[in-house]
């Protein structure tokens, strides 16, 4: 893409960072993204709060206070418009919930139905987090469990237990902005939200533009449940796939006899969430002190590769 220099922009394209922030005043900046996607549960009440939850993320992962969002639908003429009126209902209300004001939007006509939001949020720009400030020396916390991806397509399969289905949708439908606020009363360094790239993914992302190797321990990370056992089994999405071909060139496994990592676990990595969990590099000091989170790794000089499992 051609580009143009503004003093103003403090967060752009470059580190393919989770939200654009662009400074207004010394002490108010803008943070800005977009977000939407194909149904990933059968309810349209469900997948519209999903897909508010999954938008919203973006601009908590910067350290920001999402105020409004515009509403993006793509909907087949002859689908029923009462799934339409609950999709609608489902978005406003995860919205209203995170204190967001939808201020309007735009549909287009197609055979696929897609939805989400374009969000607008605050920070001051003092305070961006973004996914280029990793440190040596930090940890790394995650806040939700991994495996959206393998039990949505574990019940496309038809072999998903619906108490997994239940625990995957809630934390779906749970929103960053509490692991946010938590974040930000520590000394963090560097933030991004874990999404369709996967951990894997987000975690190169965030490798690359802090030039720093994270080392993620495979024994430190919480899965959801069944979700292990459906990837054991093949469930995996067609994403899954996409983005260890994208990824694992930058990755380094550390393989030590007799603990091999599982196959299963090693695809896990890889699997494609739907608004999944904050990955926080922190100090050391604060690590421990966190709520709402877990440790699944530490910051390391750079090494030959970005990521490092253990």
């Amino acid at each position: 893409m051609p580009r143009w220099a503004d003093e103003n922009v403090l967060v752009g394209f470059d580190t393919a960072d989770d939200a654009g922030v662009y400074k207004l005043t010394p002490e108010l900046a803008l943070v800005q993204t977009v977000d939407f996607f194909t149904p990933i549960v059968d309810d349209p009440y469900t997948y519209g709060a999903i897909a508010a939850a999954n938008a919203l993320s973006d601009v908590y992962a910067m350290g920001g206070r999402p105020i409004s969002a515009l509403t993006i639908l793509a909907w087949p003429p002859k689908q029923d418009p009462r799934d339409l009126e609950e999709i609608l209902k489902g978005g406003a209300e995860k919205m209203h919930e995170a204190g967001c004001t939808i201020l309007g939007g735009h549909s287009v006509a197609d055979d696929e139905i897609k939805f989400g939001y374009a969000v607008t949020g605050t920070v001051h720009p003092a305070r961006v987090l973004s996914n280029a400030g990793a440190r040596p020396g930090d940890a790394l916390v995650f806040t939700k469990r991994i495996g959206t991806g393998v039990i949505a397509t574990a019940l496309k399969r038809g072999i998903a237990r619906q108490d997994d289905v239940a625990a995957s949708v809630a934390s779906m439908l749970t929103l960053n902005r509490a692991a946010c606020e938590e974040m930000l009363r520590h000394q963090v360094h560097g933030c991004t939200d874990v999404t369709g790239f996967g951990l894997v993914g987000h975690a190169r992302e965030m490798a690359l533009a802090s030039q720093v190797t994270l080392e993620i321990a495979v024994d430190q990370l919480q899965f959801l449940p069944g979700a292990v056992e459906y990837a054991r089994a093949g469930a995996l999405p067609g994403g899954l796939q996409n983005n260890r071909e994208f990824a694992s060139p930058v990755v380094e496994i550390h393989r030590e006899l007799p603990r091999e990592i599982p196959p299963e676990i090693e695809a896990l990595l890889y699997d494609p969430q739907t608004s999944g969990g904050l990955l926080i590099s922190l100090a050391e000091s604060d690590a421990d002190r966190f709520t709402g989170g877990y440790r699944i790794g530490r910051v390391l000089p750079r090494g030959q590769k970005a990521i490092r499992i253990v």
